[in-house]
C-alpha cells in the first residue's frame, strides 16, 4: 500500500470514528421512542434543565398531569422513571420488588455525608439485607405494642412542653418523636428540647437534608467526573467531610456508650442489644454499628414530627376541622385525657392522622430506587439501572383520587378503618390511603409506631389545647401560615409559622400538669425511667457478655 493510500485508509477511519462518537453523543439526553414518555429534552442534558431548584414536587406534579401515570426524565447518560399513580406503585415498587429495592448512586448523601454507611441510601446488598432484618425484628407489630409506655410518657412530656413554653412548639414535636426513638435505641430519653445530643443531632439532620436535596448533589450522581473536581471548587464535598466527621463522632460515641452500658448492666434494655450480638456474629465494625442504630433516629423521628408540624399548621389554617375534632372529643372522652383504648370511638381524630399523612408527606418525591434488569411496563421499556421516583405529591393530590387535595378534609378518611400498613397491604392499590411510608421491600417497618405516636398527638393537643391564628402587630390583622412555604431539601419541612397555642380550660391545663406528675414518679433525678416498662421485649436479655 502506497503512503497516499495509508493516509486515506487512515482518514476515512478517523471520520468513520468521529462520526461514531457523533452518532453517540447525539443519543446522550435523547429519549428512545420504547421509553415512558416525557417532556421535550435538548441533546446531552436531556431534560437537565427542566427541573427546577425548589419545589419541585410541583413540576414533578404537572408532568403527571400531562403525561399520565408513568413517565420518563432524561438526565444525561442516566434515565429517571417517575411512577405517578397508586396502581404503578403497586404494580411495579410492591409486586416486583426483586428488581425494584435497590438504590442508585447518592454520592453526596451516601458517599461523602455518610461514609457509605446510612442505611437509607444503601443499595440492596448483604449490609442491607441485615439491616432490613435488625429493623424488622425491633419495629413488628408485637414489638411495637410494647413501646406504648414509651409513647406515653413522651407524649406528655411533650403536652407539658406546650403548656410552659407554646412558642417552641416545633422543638416539642421533634423531641417527642426523637426521644421515643433514642429510648428503643439506646436506652435513654431526650429530656428537653436544650439537650446537647438532640440539637446537634437534629441541626446535622437540617442541613444534611438540605445538602442532599440540592441540585449540585443531583449534578454529582448525573455526571461522576465532576465528584474529581477538588474540595476548593466543590464546597459542597468540603463541608459535607466536615458534616459526616461530626455525625460519625455522635453516632459512634452513642453506640459506644449503649455498648458499655449493656456490657456492664448499667444500661436500659434496648436495639443495641440485638446490634451488639450479631456485630459478634458478623464482625463489622462500630461504625456501621453506630450508623445502623442511628439511622433510627434519623429517619423514623423526623417523618413524624414533619407530619405533626403540618397538622398543627392545618388546624390554624382550617380551624372549622379543629373545632369538628374537638366536639368528638368532648363528647367520647369528656374530662379526661384520650388514649389508646379510644382509637376506635374517635373516628374523626383517626381520619385527621390520615390526612396529616396525606396533606403533608414530607418525602414529596419519596426516596429514589433503583431497578437492577431491565423490565417493561404498559408497553415501555424501563432499562437496568433506571433510577425510580414515586410521584408522592402527585398521588396525594391527585383531584380524581381526593377531590379538592388541597383542602385539608378528614372527611375522605372516615370510613377508612385501615392502618398504614394494613392500607400498605391492600392488594387494591386504590384502598391504599397514603405513601407516606414508601412501598415495597423498602418501605418503613415502623409504621405501627407512627400510627400510635400521630393518633397520641392528634387527640390530647386537641383536647388540651387551641390553636389560633396570630395577629400581626402592625397591622391587628390575623396571619395565615402558607401551606406551601416548606424548608427545601430531601425531606421538606413547614418552615417556621406563628401561632397562638393555649389552653382549651384552666381543667385542661391542671389536667396535662397532674398528669405529668403521676409519670414523673416513674422517673429518677436525671429523668430517666427508674424501672424498666413491664414487656419490653428487650426485658430479660438487657446484658451482653
Amino acid at each position: 500500500m502506497s503512503l497516499y493510500e495509508a493516509r486515506g485508509v487512515f482518514y476515512a477511519g478517523l471520520v468513520i470514528l468521529i462520526s461514531a462518537i457523533s452518532w453517540q453523543l447525539n443519543k446522550i439526553g435523547r429519549r428512545p421512542r420504547n421509553y415512558p414518555p416525557g417532556p421535550p429534552t435538548l441533546p446531552l442534558i436531556g431534560n437537565l434543565h427542566q427541573i427546577p431548584q425548589e419545589k419541585r414536587h410541583l413540576q414533578f406534579e404537572k408532568w403527571a398531569r400531562e403525561y399520565g401515570p408513568i413517565y420518563s426524565l432524561m438526565l444525561g447518560t442516566k434515565v429517571m422513571i417517575v411512577l405517578n399513580s397508586d396502581l404503578a406503585i403497586k404494580d411495579l415498587v410492591d409486586n416486583r420488588g426483586a428488581i425494584y429495592s435497590s438504590r442508585p448512586e447518592a454520592y453526596i448523601g451516601q458517599d461523602i455525608l455518610s461514609g457509605g454507611l446510612r442505611v437509607l441510601f444503601m443499595p440492596n446488598h448483604e449490609v442491607w439485607k441485615i439491616a432490613r432484618k435488625l429493623a424488622h425484628r425491633i419495629l413488628n407489630i408485637a414489638a411495637a405494642r410494647t413501646y406504648v409506655p414509651y409513647q406515653d410518657l413522651e407524649n406528655k412530656a411533650m403536652l407539658l412542653g406546650f403548656l410552659e413554653s407554646p412558642g417552641d412548639f416545633i422543638n416539642h414535636l421533634r423531641r417527642y418523636t426523637a426521644s421515643l426513638t433514642t429510648q428503643m435505641t439506646f436506652g435513654y430519653r431526650i429530656t428537653s428540647i436544650y439537650d446537647p445530643v438532640f440539637k446537634e443531632a437534629f441541626d446535622l439532620f437540617d442541613r444534611s437534608s438540605e445538602m442532599i436535596g440540592s441540585r449540585m448533589a443531583a449534578l454529582l450522581d448525573l455526571v461522576p467526573v465532576l465528584r474529581y473536581l477538588p474540595d476548593s471548587i466543590l464546597p459542597i464535598k468540603r463541608e459535607g467531610k466536615k458534616i459526616h466527621k461530626r455525625e460519625l463522632s455522635l453516632f459512634r460515641r452513642l453506640f459506644l456508650q449503649a455498648k458499655q452500658g449493656l456490657q456492664d448492666g448499667t444500661a436500659k434494655p434496648c436495639f443495641c442489644v440485638d446490634l451488639v450480638k450479631l456485630q459478634k456474629e458478623e464482625d463489622f465494625s462500630d461504625e456501621l454499628a453506630a450508623y445502623l442504630s442511628s439511622s433510627l433516629l434519623q429517619a423514623g423521628s423526623e417523618t413524624t414530627a414533619s407530619i405533626l408540624v403540618g397538622f398543627i399548621q392545618a388546624m390554624v389554617i382550617f380551624p372549622e376541622v379543629a373545632k369538628t375534632a374537638q366536639m368528638e372529643l368532648d363528647r367520647v372522652c369528656g374530662n379526661r385525657m384520650p388514649d389508646l383504648n379510644d382509637v376506635h370511638n374517635l373516628p374523626y381524630i383517626r381520619a385527621c392522622a390520615k390526612e396529616s399523612l396525606r396533606w403533608m408527606p414530607g418525602f414529596m418525591l419519596g426516596i429514589p430506587h433503583a431497578v437492577t434488569q431491565d423490565d417493561t411496563y404498559m408497553g415501555y421499556h424501563i432499562p437496568e439501572g433506571s433510577i425510580v421516583i414515586m410521584n408522592v405529591w402527585a398521588v396525594h393530590n391527585d383531584p380524581k383520587r381526593h377531590p379538592n387535595p388541597r383542602q385539608f378534609e378528614p372527611m375522605r378518611y372516615i370510613d377508612d378503618h385501615q392502618t398504614s400498613i394494613d392500607a400498605a397491604n391492600n392488594p387494591d392499590a386504590t384502598q391504599r390511603d397514603h405513601f407516606v411510608f414508601g412501598a415495597g421491600r423498602r418501605k418503613c417497618q415502623g409504621m405501627h409506631i407512627a400510627d400510635r405516636s400521630l393518633f397520641l398527638a392528634i387527640s390530647r393537643l386537641l383536647w388540651g389545647f387551641d390553636f389560633q391564628r396570630a395577629v400581626d402587630k402592625e397591622t391587628g390583622q390575623q396571619t395565615i401560615p402558607d401551606m406551601d412555604d416548606w424548608a427545601e431539601g430531601v425531606m421538606m419541612f413547614p418552615k417556621p409559622f406563628a401561632t397562638k397555642i393555649q389552653p382549651r380550660s384552666a381543667y385542661t391545663a391542671a389536667c396535662v400538669r397532674q398528669e405529668w406528675a403521676q409519670i414523673e414518679k416513674l422517673l429518677d433525678g436525671q429523668r430517666q425511667w427508674k424501672l424498666v416498662p413491664e414487656g419490653l421485649i428487650w426485658k430479660d436479655e438487657q446484658h451482653v457478655d
